[in-house]
């Protein structure tokens, strides 16, 4: 794999009383582990080199110190919705490439639909065409659920997702 991608894969981030409290890039990971601010619990078989060492990739760190962690809002953008959405079109039900996936305004904005995590979903282009500026149920469409804000549960349930790919984190998440 190159180094690039490397750096970027995604690293749990545990407190320092084990609880999981985020997913930040490889990158991240490593500086705060060489800062002395987190220790690697587990490491990848990835590596990076500098000019005079070999550092192990970390797949969990943990913080040495504990931060108390405010009940904090997410913010509105394209990419927690897809998130918050699988990457799924939520009326087609297909999993798409965050690329090929628009964003549809349930309540079209023209009938004062405000641009919220309640109103905002992931949608593939052939079916917001089919949508167009109507309500679902004015297009004879269904939304697989409504939409949410993202909160801590879905948070864990994304951490849980990632969990897949890195059976390291799964001791974490509680599975």
């Amino acid at each position: 794999m190159e180094c690039g991608k490397r750096i970027e894969r995604p690293v749990l981030v545990l407190n320092a009383s084990f609880e999981p409290i985020n997913v930040c890039a490889a990158r991240r990971a490593l500086v705060l582990v060489l800062k002395g601010v987190a220790s690697a619990e587990e490491t990848s078989s990835q590596h990076v080199r500098s000019s005079r060492a070999i550092f192990r990739l970390p797949s969990v760190i943990r913080l040495l110190e504990y931060r108390r962690i405010p009940h904090q809002a997410r913010a509105l953008s394209r990419k927690n919705i897809l998130m918050r959405d699988r990457y799924t079109c939520q009326y087609c039900q297909r999993t798409f490439p965050g690329s090929d996936l628009t964003l549809d305004h349930v309540i079209p904005r023209s009938r004062a639909g405000e641009t919220s995590w309640e109103n905002l979903v992931a949608c593939c282009h052939h079916c917001n065409n089919r949508k167009g500026n109507r309500t679902p149920e004015e297009a004879g469409m269904k939304l697989q659920r409504q939409p949410r804000p993202f909160s801590l549960h879905t948070n864990r349930h994304l951490m849980r997702l990632l969990a897949r790919s890195d059976v390291q984190w799964r001791k974490y998440l509680f599975y």
